[in-house]
């Protein structure tokens, strides 16, 4: 579990496919600056969000330089966009929280929904404005205006959201520009995306105790939910015809 508050941001040293170390899995070293304290309590199967991906710390070093190992399943490589990075690209980075960390951002899981492109990015001020658009549009039933998000593992706060034309919109103030990785981005890039997991609960809750209404019609899915919302409808014309 992570917040979305971003602790450092790391440079990829190594992408590694097909690793003999890794039984040729897919590896990813990462370099810290000089005067980071992430691995200060490290230890090996440590989680650690890279761009927002929960991934396990296989190895680690403190000198000559500080940096972490950590193994990339097939399965991530097809949900996240950590397949297009390269040594020198910069990371977000934050380790799981603990029992006493303060709730900074919001609940992260690090299991990544999508990617989303960078449709435009427009200053405001000494803001900037970024508007996404996801692969998967299934995704924007769970985005919602002044809503979370996490971006690159970044908890942000939705300031617009399209559901016709399939998109929204985040704001980064200047004190974020700064510290993310998100920023440094251009109008095609991609970044990882998770939504807010609570609502994913209250779907299911609420499709569930609907589906018992109907005396437990099983019905799964954004295609079948409105099928779902029209029995209910014809449920309460029939109660009413028959009153």
């Amino acid at each position: 579990m992570f917040t979305g508050i971003v602790e450092e941001i790391g440079e990829v040293t190594t992408y590694t496919p097909n690793d003999p170390s890794s039984k040729n899995g897919t590896t990813l070293t990462i370099t810290l600056p000089s005067s980071s304290s992430l691995l200060s309590d490290c230890h090996l199967g440590d989680s650690i969000a890279v761009n927002g991906v929960c991934l396990t710390v296989t190895s680690f070093t403190l000198s000559p330089s500080a940096q972490f190992t950590v193994g990339i399943a097939p399965e991530t490589l097809r949900l996240t966009n950590l397949g297009s990075l390269r040594p020198g690209s910069r990371v977000n980075l934050e380790r799981a929280v603990r029992a006493d960390t303060r709730m900074g951002g919001h609940f992260v899981q690090g299991h990544v929904d999508t990617v989303a492109e960078i449709i435009n990015i427009t200053p405001d001020g000494e803001a900037l404005t970024f508007r996404f658009r996801p692969k998967n549009r299934e995704v924007l039933k769970y985005v919602i205006w002044k809503g979370f998000i996490a971006l690159d593992g970044t908890s942000l706060t939705v300031t617009a959201v399209n559901d016709d034309e399939g998109w929204w919109e985040v704001m980064l103030i200047a004190y974020t520009q700064e510290r993310v990785v998100v920023a440094g981005k251009k109008v095609g890039e991609t970044v990882n995306v998770e939504v807010d997991m609570t609502a994913k609960y209250v779907e299911k809750s609420l499709t569930g105790y609907l589906e018992g209404l109907l005396g437990g019609s099983h019905v799964s899915g954004a295609a079948e939910g409105k099928g779902l919302l029209e029995k209910i409808v014809e449920g309460i014309v029939k109660k009413q015809g028959s009153a």
